[in-house]
């Protein structure tokens, strides 16, 4: 299992096949087995995490006809959903908040924490939204002019209590560098207080950033504006310090 994940691959020189055979192909099932293996194994080896199990949900009626269904994984302390489907004719009888409970509830007893999944826009989007799962990107270029949405849920803390914010930092003219360096610690302090860096973007002069940043609870968040390392690292720059203005945001 590679939940979805490849590498990096480097070229050689151009021309240096070395009698290699380049082939684009359909289906290969034998290559779809060997890449699984190859990358898990990657995958395992660079993070230590070696648990990966699949996850399976299922409803079946008195015939043994499939009603509903749900698969992912679990890895490391994170769960993914792949797939989620619900008969047509049954689809008003609530089986996906009991599926989605039901593999949540697992992936706990597993230790995870966190869950995550996709919905393309004429899917269900905001039937992940109503169970407590954030939006945190999403992807253009779906066929029929559609969207990807990519979702995330915390499974040890109430997700109504997370607070998504938008931080516009300002960098003196003079201070680029020392302003970059000082957000990049900044941001590495996130985790320490339930907070994660959603998206991080930069003006091409380097001035100006844009951060997307959501926090588990206000405590958290309240406890990483406190914290005596950030606090320090800012007297230390003093007017070099860059100048943030935060937006609590949320989705539209």
């Amino acid at each position: 299992m590679t939940t979805g994940k490849g590498i990096d691959t480097h070229d050689g020189p151009a021309g240096t096949g070395g009698g290699a055979a380049l082939r684009v192909l359909g289906e290969d099932k034998e290559l779809q087995s060997r890449l699984d293996a190859e990358l898990t194994a990657f995958n395992n080896q660079v993070t230590g995490a070696d648990d990966e199990a699949p996850l399976s949900v299922r409803v079946d009626d008195a015939d043994g006809e499939l009603v509903a269904g749900l698969t992912g994984w679990t890895w490391g302390g994170c769960a993914g959903i792949d797939m989620v489907w619900v008969r047509a004719g049954r689809r008003t009888e609530g089986w996906g908040g009991r599926l989605l409970r039901a593999a949540e509830d697992e992936a706990r007893r597993r230790g995870c924490t966190e869950m995550s999944v996709s919905s393309f826009s004429f899917q269900a989007p905001e039937f992940y939204r109503r169970h407590g799962y954030l939006d945190t990107g999403r992807r253009e270029g779906i066929p029929g002019g559609h969207v990807d949405h990519h979702f995330w849920k915390s499974l040890a803390t109430d997700p109504a209590a997370a607070v998504r914010l938008v931080a516009v930092v300002e960098v003196a003219a003079g201070a680029v560098e020392a302003g970059r360096r000082y957000e990049d610690t900044v941001l590495g302090l996130l985790g320490r207080h339930g907070g994660r860096l959603e998206r991080r973007q930069r003006t091409g002069d380097g001035r100006t950033e844009v951060h997307l940043i959501r926090f588990d609870t206000r405590d958290g968040y309240d406890g990483f504006m406190a914290d005596p390392e950030r606090v320090a690292l800012r007297v230390e720059l003093g007017d070099a310090a860059p100048a943030t203005r935060v937006l609590e945001v949320h989705e539209a």
